[in-house]
């Protein structure tokens, strides 16, 4: 019998690329492919690429060309890029990076299999030609879904498959392949983006939005809390658009408690709203259902009218700390993350100044900062009153350090609280650690509880935080576990 094919999948970027990895390993297992952790293990290692910002798109191009030293000193004979850099720049990345063996876009997924295959026995796939994909789908959210069958749309697989076509369970499940054992997964509710912000070039490479099924994002939630998973992370472009083009704008609020009672579900965490999207009654969904996380990843990008309406947003620092208002108003204790641009085309030391009346106001849990540069193919590169880099380097470093202060702050204020806490790492030497409702998967900390006895990972326990460190918390456990991990796992 022949050896069995091997490919590795090295994710970069955000939760929506390793949902989308996990699909393309479904693909690649039903054909007969055997997964492998290592790269150096693989006959072809297969690196899915970032291409939102500069930074992400220099890792990118590191891991394919640390990728690319494994051919010849052991098992990998060939090096793919897929992902959101592969579509943004499809034969002018092939071109600039001749180490990459084969640059594949979003249309050659559902064909990944053969797509390989060509590459690995020396052959040549012509990389693809970049289009912006905004024009795939009719201008009008409506009529989308009955296009979105001709559209490649990642992580958007069927979930109903024929026997055998992914691991499966039951006839739920999708066409998608765990890559590691965490008790967090991200289920993708849906994909691409209408808004027109001045500095962001993702629509035009991940298209206009479209929602998934609810149907779907059931299924798939369904067979995940099957393999093991307690908390789910619904991921997007823009959740709080989800509906819309299915004739309901406020679809999440129904999906949502639907979502919280299946089987073996611990937690639902929404990411990635629009503050001048939200509405009373996600509000209120997000704040009293049971199960589904407090937590509130808002992009505000700044505070400063002027600058967000050369960003083309909306809002300013009043109403956005009135949201907020709201938001604790009925959960005293959600966790609130967001992400800021500073040194954007006409930032003024008056808008900075702004800004900072908003950190120092608004309570953030976790905060993102980063400084402007130009994205190709976006309004804002054509903007004049660009500030020099030293400056946008000198404010950058100014906000990180005022926005590390206040999270460590905002940190220090849940001493006393109880959280719970979804335990995720156990190890001997370096402790027992997890996560609270307030904090997402790698972006807003953890917590490090004080005693193990009786944890697991996956277990969900009850803790009061008696300290802090930077952003983390401290936290003892409220209880005395009695109940083996191999019970609970078996229950």
């Amino acid at each position: 019998m022949p050896e069995r094919r091997t490919v590795a999948l090295v994710t970069l970027g955000c939760a929506r690329n390793e949902v989308d990895s996990e699909e393309l390993a479904g693909r690649l297992e039903a054909d007969g492919w055997q997964l492998v952790e290592d790269a150096e293990d693989a006959d072809v290692a297969v690196v899915n690429t970032c291409g939102f910002v500069e930074a992400a798109k220099k890792d990118s191009v590191d891991a394919l060309l640390e990728a690319n030293d494994l051919k010849g000193h052991g098992r990998t004979q060939a090096v793919v890029a897929v992902g959101c850099m592969a579509e943004r720049y499809g034969k002018e990345l092939a071109e600039a990076l001749p180490e990459a063996d084969g640059v594949l876009g979003f249309d050659d997924y559902t064909d990944i299999s053969d797509r390989l295959q060509t590459i690995l026995n020396g052959g040549i796939h012509a990389s693809h030609t970049p289009r912006d994909r905004r024009k795939l789908l009719p201008i009008s959210p409506a009529e989308r879904q009955d296009s979105a069958a001709s559209v490649a749309l990642p992580g958007h697989g069927p979930v109903d498959l024929p026997e055998g076509l992914a691991p499966a369970s039951g006839p739920r499940a999708p066409l998608r392949r765990r890559l590691d054992g965490s008790p967090v997964a991200s289920v993708k509710l849906a994909s691409g983006c209408d808004r027109r912000c001045s500095f962001c070039a993702i629509p035009s490479f991940r298209g206009s939005f479209i929602s998934r099924r609810p149907s779907d994002v059931l299924n798939e939630t369904r067979w995940l809390a099957e393999q093991g998973v307690k908390e789910i992370m619904l991921v997007s472009e823009n959740n709080t658009s989800y509906g819309k083009d299915l004739g309901d704008i406020r679809l999440l609020e129904s999906l949502l408690p639907e979502l919280a009672d299946v089987d073996g579900l611990e937690r639902v965490r929404v990411s990635y709203l629009q503050p001048a999207e939200m509405r009373p009654g996600l509000i209120d969904v997000l704040t009293s259902t049971p199960k589904v996380a407090p937590y509130f990843d808002l992009s505000f990008q700044h505070s400063a009218p002027d600058v967000l309406r050369a960003m083309r947003r909306f809002g300013d620092t009043d109403r956005f700390l009135e949201l907020l208002d709201t938001i604790r108003s009925k959960a005293p204790q959600a966790g609130v993350r967001s992400n800021f641009i500073v040194g954007f085309p006409g930032e003024s030391e008056a808008d900075l100044a702004e800004l900072e009346r908003f950190l120092n106001h608004a309570r953030l849990d976790a905060v993102g900062v980063f400084g402007y540069s130009d994205e190709e193919g976006t309004e804002a590169a054509t903007y004049d009153r660009k500030l020099d880099e030293d400056v946008v380097a000198e404010r950058l470093a100014h906000v990180s350090r005022l926005a590390e202060e206040l999270v460590s702050q905002r940190a220090e204020e849940r001493v006393g609280e109880t959280v719970q806490v979804l335990v995720e790492s156990v190890d001997e030497a370096e402790g027992v650690y997890g996560r609270a409702a307030h904090q997402a998967p790698e972006t807003d900390g953890q917590v490090l509880l004080t005693s193990g006895e009786g944890l697991c990972v996956g277990r969900m326990v009850e803790a009061k935080v008696v300290g802090t460190e930077g952003v983390d918390l401290v936290a003892e456990p409220l209880f005395q576990g009695s109940l083996a991990c191999s019970e609970e796992a078996g229950r």
